[in-house]
């Protein structure tokens, strides 16, 4: 895959990522303020606890997903700096073009898809 191109893929998603970002972190600021009520637990139905607890679960999780799509696609242009953009990270071959075009952070070829790459 032609650099410029990749780096164009990536940073378009980086500031996609940017917007799903803020919303994550505004949804979690309102689930942990749910969950700091004036009432508290105690004064709650417990179903509408669990709901609670649920909603700031899932935001902390959406946060925390968020992120390491965020540190995948930065350590991908890092990649690009350093000159081993689309080269597999586990057996150094090249990445194929149609992988990279769908996974532009993906740092693993095909064959080493659910190798885990520690970075």
């Amino acid at each position: 895959m032609d650099l410029d191109r990749a780096r164009t893929l990536l940073t378009t998603e980086l500031a996609e990522l940017g917007e799903r970002e803020r919303f994550a972190q505004s949804r979690l600021a309102e689930a942990s303020a749910d969950m700091v009520g004036d009432e508290g637990a105690l004064g709650q139905h417990p179903a509408d606890y669990g709901s609670e607890v649920n909603s700031t679960m899932e935001a902390e999780l959406s946060v925390g997903t968020i992120a390491e799509q965020r540190r995948r696609l930065i350590d991908a242009v890092e990649r690009i700096d350093a000159g081993t953009y689309g080269r597999c990270a586990v057996c150094d071959h090249q990445i194929d073009d149609e992988r990279l075009e769908a996974r532009p952070e993906a740092a693993t070829c095909r064959e080493h898809a659910d190798t885990p790459v520690v970075t």
